[in-house]
């Protein structure tokens, strides 16, 4: 029995003329080479088998939500288009990467650009159920994950508030479908969406396309269907780095619970008798079940000899393919390995700079983008909120403290009215007598001013002395 399970092995492995005729392998060979993704190009997988499943993806998305709604957010007037695009220009280019000019230039333009005080948010909350914070939070994950985020208005159909927002909500993401005008040209001056339908179970809901902000990514599928009217989802090109990790992690589990490597035993000499595999079989399941230390032994009549069929952990070395899809996995969502507790070059330098780098090069981009896309189809529907503006400022960050610190430090030697320095600050500026002028240094003179007493020479001379 032994000898022929050994047999089979090696034909296996090295390869037999009859291998069409043998069952073992034809049901083996035809998964050579076959392994394939398993996993499907669907939001709800991206979901249910990412952010739900995976703990290298849930830490990276849950550090983006809670760093980006950790980021301080205003209503802003504008009263000056043209300083307002230069702040546009600058924070595009830059991602609030600043340096000392471009916060300089930054504070200058936002002096021209916006009325000093502040207005008040249009909706205290959202709805009911959630605050702000948890939109954006929304906003993040399904963006993120999905390539789409859906934002609902809901609004009076007429009166005096009619198609004002009272209350907003956020569409789960994997539940829409974007339904085209019939007959519309895809390629045409008006809008082809007709309306957005969220699904669940046999139940489908109406959302007209009015009433719905839509943030999305870009997309390469252009075609006369619209498919290019959905966001492409950065798990797309994960799916082989998720599954990997999905099934190393499980692999980790049957290790475990294997308790060691996976084999055959057998009788060194001739084969067990039906009686003794049965025996043997049953001594094992008990020493299996059995708690005690001793019931980890046993005995048995024959000499026999255990075949190794599987590879141990050192000889897979799993945890550094988990390693390599994880590097994966941060390089296409944007973030840091050494954020995640990663073992290698971690040091509080690297740490700090790591920070403030995804701040700038990811939080900062969502969150212009989210704020945009808010200006245009919600902050600007209500009455006195036509000129103003929704906009994130990420200088207030501990991460970028740094930067301000040295801006400050420079102001203080330029020549800039306390007013100016104020507002760079973002503090109100004030009508005191004098704070709009520039104030030099009052302790330096003319060196031709200056007068030197005799007894001030003398004093010299015997110091030199």
């Amino acid at each position: 029995m032994a000898n022929g399970f050994k047999d089979t092995l090696n034909r296996f492995w090295n390869g037999s003329n009859d291998r069409g005729n043998n069952a073992f392998n034809q049901w083996a060979y035809q998964w050579l080479g076959a392994f394939g993704i398993q996993y499907d190009n669907k939001a709800h997988t991206y979901l249910e088998k990412g952010y739900k499943t995976n703990p290298i993806i849930f830490s990276i998305v849950d550090q983006m939500c809670n760093k980006s709604k950790a980021v301080p957010y205003y209503i802003k007037k504008v009263k000056d288009q043209k300083a307002y695009g230069k702040i546009k220009a600058i924070e595009k280019a830059t991602n609030g990467n600043y340096n000392i000019k471009q916060l300089r230039d930054l504070s200058d333009y936002q002096t021209k650009a916006y009325v000093d005080i502040e207005q008040d948010f249009p909706l205290a909350e959202p709805n009911p159920n959630q605050t702000w914070a948890d939109i954006i939070a929304l906003y993040v994950l399904f963006f993120e994950m999905t390539g789409n985020f859906y934002l609902y208005k809901l609004s009076p159909i007429d009166g005096n508030n009619a198609c004002i927002p009272i209350a907003v909500y956020v569409l789960p993401s994997h539940k829409i479908e974007i339904v085209l005008k019939k007959g519309v040209d895809i390629n045409g001056l008006d809008n082809p969406i007709d309306y957005y339908k969220m699904t669940e179970g046999d139940q489908s809901i109406r959302f007209e396309a009015d009433d719905v902000i839509h943030i999305k990514t870009a997309n390469y599928n252009i075609n006369t269907q619209g498919s290019h009217l959905y966001g492409m989802s950065k798990m797309s090109a994960l799916l082989k780095n998720l599954e990997s990790s999905n099934d190393g992690l499980d692999n980790n589990i049957k290790t475990l619970k294997n308790n060691g490597s996976f084999g055959v035993l057998s009788a060194k000499q001739g084969n067990f008798t039906e009686e003794q595999a049965v025996s043997i079989k049953q001594r094992f399941r008990d020493m299996d079940e059995a708690k005690g230390r001793l019931s980890k032994l046993t005995a048995v009549s024959v000499p026999v000899e255990f075949t190794r069929i599987s590879l141990t952990t050192q000889e897979l070395q799993p945890f550094e393919y988990l390693k390599y899809d994880q590097q994966q996995i941060c390089n296409v969502f944007g973030w840091s390995n050494l954020l995640l507790n990663s073992d290698g070059n971690m040091t509080y330098n690297n740490i700090k700079e790591e920070r403030k780098r995804v701040v700038t090069d990811n939080i900062q981009p969502r969150l212009e983008l989210f704020g945009d896309m808010m200006t245009k189809g919600f902050i600007t529907k209500f009455k006195g909120y036509e000129n103003s503006v929704w906009e994130f400022d990420i200088t207030e960050l501990p991460e970028m403290q740094a930067d301000y610190k040295e801006m400050i430090e420079w102001m203080q030697k330029a020549y800039l009215s306390p007013n100016e320095i104020r507002s760079a600050l973002k503090w109100e500026t004030s009508d005191l007598e004098g704070m709009d002028a520039i104030w030099i240094d009052a302790g330096k003179k003319r060196i031709d001013d200056v007068t030197i007493t005799e007894s001030e020479v003398n004093k010299s001379w015997d110091a030199y002395n």
